[in-house]
């Protein structure tokens, strides 16, 4: 089923127009002073999907750190609560500001043979911003990429190691470098003290390269990390593809931007290698 998605939150989330968006991102690049070291291969990142204003500079610190290969999966919460619980779009394009993204068919059909459980929906993605925000990043970094787009409803967690699995054993038989981008911003509206502190759970639960306990960490202390699912599925497949490091590159809130501590969002992105 050919796509032409359109994006659906230029001009809230990021810039609108072009060069504006061009410079936005560049600006990050720039500021995160990383753009010019060796970059390091990366199986996974984890990196936050608030409007760019937020959290960009947090996305392109963990980007600039890593090599950006030609074929690459990215995973997102559903927020929407529309489509299907495994969301994917196996052809087609999804725009922005700066061109056209295009779905790589063969990882997309080689995913779906081994997760039959992905539906092709074009319900969950289509207002869903979560996915499309990561996009200038990689057009940024790298021209002639493709990449398969998955939304994800929550999911238990035989079901996110079940998608783990699917998602490790199609990059091992694509034979080629894959990147897994999971898009999470870490806990919602509560003070900043209690912000830290429960993303300092899921955080030591990541750099433990623990899923299970990460994905339990999150329930137990009711920690609002909406990608939850996205990042406990790429800590899962990483592990089977041989990941030995799990890397925190920045830790913020939202509250370094508005001044207001109260209720704030938690920020943070890793590399997985």
């Amino acid at each position: 089923m050919q796509i032409h998605r359109k994006a659906a939150v230029a001009g809230y989330f990021y810039p609108a127009e072009h060069n504006a968006l061009l410079k936005q991102v560049n600006d990050f690049f720039e500021e995160a002073e990383l753009e010019f070291l060796p970059k390091q291969k990366a199986l996974a990142i984890i990196a936050p999907h608030a409007g760019y204003l937020y959290s960009g500079q947090t996305a392109a610190k963990v980007y600039a750190q890593i090599h950006v290969p030609k074929k690459i999966f990215i995973l997102s919460p559903n927020h929407t609560g529309e489509g299907v619980p495994i969301s994917i779009n196996s052809e087609g394009q999804w725009a922005t500001p700066l061109g056209e993204a295009k779905i790589d068919s063969h990882l997309a059909q080689t995913f779906m043979k081994y997760c039959p459980q992905a539906e092709e929906d074009e319900a969950a993605h289509l207002e869903e911003h979560s996915l499309e925000v990561q996009l200038p990043f990689l057009q940024y970094l790298k021209k002639d990429f493709e990449f398969v787009p998955l939304t994800l409803q929550h999911l238990s967690y035989s079901e996110c190691e079940e998608m783990g699995k699917a998602l490790a054993q199609t990059i091992q038989k694509c034979g080629e470098e894959v990147l897994v981008v999971a898009s999470s911003d870490m806990n919602h509206y509560e003070s900043q003290e209690k912000t830290l502190q429960k993303d300092q759970r899921a955080i030591e639960a990541i750099l433990k390269l623990d899923p299970p306990f990460l994905y339990e960490e999150v329930h137990r202390h009711q920690i609002s990390m909406c990608g939850i699912i996205p990042a406990t599925i790429a800590l899962i497949a990483s592990k089977l593809l041989g990941a030995q490091e799990a890397k925190l590159i920045e830790h913020t809130t939202s509250g370094s931007v508005t001044g207001d501590f109260k209720q704030v969002v938690g920020y943070a992105s890793f590399v997985i290698s």
